[in-house]
């Protein structure tokens, strides 16, 4: 099973995304699912996870500002972007936690934030 993440782009300071990840089949027993980014030069760092609950979790940078969401059903993970600024330019990458810990990673998708 892959995750193919979609939705990047170039979109101005203050504007909106909305990324868009989907599972190429069924993923069982899931435990969480959640994006994460990369920009050039620094690590790779947490954006947004929901777990089975549907309790969310966001990083300090960006709440108040993306919400992330999920179908189980589809096997897919969405994060709306908005009011985004020129530090939210990364590589944004899917993930899915199962139960065992085990995880799928998407294969990212760039965004950038132009001044």
């Amino acid at each position: 099973v892959q995750l193919q993440a979609s939705g990047g782009g170039l979109v101005q300071t203050g504007g909106s995304l909305r990324l868009s990840c989907a599972a190429s089949g069924r993923i069982s027993n899931i435990r969480a699912m959640a994006w994460y980014r990369q920009a050039p030069g620094k690590q790779r760092e947490l954006v947004a996870s929901i777990i089975v609950s549907g309790t969310t979790n966001y990083a300090d940078s960006v709440k108040g500002r993306f919400s992330i969401s999920r179908d189980i059903r589809k096997t897919a993970v969405y994060l709306q972007m908005n009011s985004l600024r020129p530090e939210d330019t990364a590589v944004y990458y899917c993930n899915v936690v199962r139960l065992s810990l085990s995880d799928i990673w998407g294969q990212g998708t760039q965004v950038t934030v132009s001044s």
